[in-house]
């Protein structure tokens, strides 16, 4: 990685990915080629990843400016602490779902592979994108593009139920993106004359404590991909598709995008210290907080595994939003660790419901009794990741939840203390429940199991990826600290 300055490395990180998805459909007259390209894609995303945050690190902020568009305004990315760790989470976990959407894929014969392949680098070059963007109007671009671009995932099977969820998919998240978020762009623009992150931000002195609360919201609800309730639908009806795009939705891109905007409009462009003082927050930590709990009470209703997980992802979710809502240091740094550490255990339990699904065609958690002898390297992965949910150590959600209790009693909130708590009670119950079915119920279903290798490996080596996250958290500790300390 010598050879690479930071800003050539920040380059490749968001060329790469679109390279791969433009060559795709060439490399699809041979299977194999087409399938290696997303892989060795990947891969130079993620030297490249870490190559700008090791910059990040040392004190430095790539940057790469294409256009001046306006006084103040560029068309330009620059990478700050929080950006290069979503960098490193997006484009590290894309090699391991590259692979395994191959598995996937080729295990339960799914039509339109290139297509798949091809939108699939798309979504992670616009992930990078929004990760490294300058400021405010180039994240707002590309978290666009980042919509259109798993509009056909989501819809690839072209069924009427993958239809409707389509059309819930893009009026949800475009709806709320033109009608709530670009407003909220061009207020602050307005207000403040610039759109780029600034630690400790820039709203200060340009807007007044009452109009806080009110901007915010504009923020919070703009920000769709972050799935706060009540325009949180989308998510669980997304499930309809392939369970690929299911890891790419939960862990990689899409939602990763809404709370790693969410994060940086409340760190680099309102400030903690503003928001603190101004008290414009408070509201959004009831409102994340009833998100947490009613969306786990939710998913122990749901007998469809993938329907039980999108709910928990909206549930943990709400934790990187209420890390932000807290506005304190602490809370913000755990909102920060959250992005990485669910990514890691939410791909894992993905990974497994859908190796699950290639071997033996089973959806149910019902379906499940009895057959964890059959499926002991999937199952056993499926629980380390619901550990990290949950936040039991040795695994790396321990991590981003004690920083997030630490922020809730340094703000002074002990409700979020028992909201927290009882929240991870609840993921112990519906996380556990499938490992539990399948080992200790006797069998009620015979079916005959045939693995694809590659749906296998990849969620045994994020479950290992999980638990080395509790021991080698410091490179992400470190970025979430300079985050709030610059």
């Amino acid at each position: 990685m010598m050879f690479m300055t930071p800003q050539t490395a920040l380059m490749i990180g968001i060329v790469a990915p679109l390279v791969t998805a433009l060559l795709t459909p060439f490399l699809g007259v041979r299977a194999n080629w087409r399938d290696v390209a997303g892989p060795i894609g990947a891969v130079i995303t993620f030297v490249a990843a870490l190559h700008v945050a090791g910059d990040v690190m040392q004190g430095g902020s790539p940057e790469w400016v294409l256009a001046t568009l306006a006084p103040g305004i560029d068309l330009s990315f620059r990478v700050t602490e929080l950006g290069a760790v979503f960098g490193l989470v997006a484009s590290g976990l894309w090699i391991l779902a590259g692979i395994y959407s191959v598995g996937y894929m080729r295990g339960n014969h799914e039509k339109h592979q290139t297509r798949f392949a091809a939108f699939y680098a798309v979504a992670v070059h616009a992930a990078m994108a929004v990760a490294w963007s300058g400021n405010l109007l180039v994240l707002f671009v590309f978290y666009e593009v980042l919509t259109f671009s798993t509009f056909p995932l989501v819809t690839h099977k072209d069924s009427k139920a993958a239809r409707d969820a389509g059309r819930l998919y893009m009026s949800i998240l475009v709806g709320t993106s033109v009608v709530l978020l670009l407003p909220a762009v061009i207020y602050v623009w307005v207000m403040t004359g610039r759109l780029d992150f600034v630690s400790g931000g820039i709203l200060k002195d340009a807007v007044s404590s009452e109009v806080v609360p009110w901007l915010l919201a504009a923020f919070a609800f703009g920000i769709g991909k972050a799935a706060l309730m009540p325009f949180h639908r989308w998510l669980p009806a997304a499930m309809v598709a392939p369970t690929p795009v299911s890891a790419l939705l939960h862990a990689v891109a899409v939602v990763k995008a809404g709370v790693f905007t969410m994060l940086t409009v409340v760190v680099y462009v309102f400030g903690i210290d503003f928001l603190s003082a101004s008290g414009g927050g408070t509201w959004l930590v009831w409102l994340t907080s009833f998100t947490i709990l009613a969306s786990s009470f939710v998913a122990i209703t749901k007998d469809d595994l993938k329907a039980r997980l999108a709910y928990s992802t909206i549930s943990q979710l709400s934790y990187v939003v209420l890390g932000a809502a807290l506005a304190t240091s602490i809370a913000a740094q755990g909102a920060a660790l959250h992005i990485v550490m669910h990514a890691a255990g939410k791909i894992t339990l993905f990974f497994c419901a859908g190796a699950i699904y290639v071997a033996c065609h089973l959806t149910k958690i019902s379906d499940l009794d009895g057959q964890g002898p059959q499926m002991k390297w999937v199952f056993g992965a499926f629980f380390i990741g619901a550990l990290s949910i949950i936040g039991i150590p040795p695994t790396g959600g321990s991590w981003s939840k004690f920083y997030l209790m630490v922020g809730a009693a340094d703000a002074g909130m002990v409700f979020v203390l028992a909201v927290l708590s009882l929240s991870s009670l609840l993921n112990i119950y519906y996380l556990l429940d499938p490992v539990a079915r399948a080992f200790f119920k006797p069998k009620t279903r015979q079916v005959e199991v045939e693995w694809h290798p590659l749906t296998v490996w990849p969620p045994v080596i994020t479950a290992g990826i999980s638990i080395g996250l509790f021991f080698y958290a410091g490179p992400f500790l470190d970025l979430a600290s300079a985050m709030v300390t610059r």
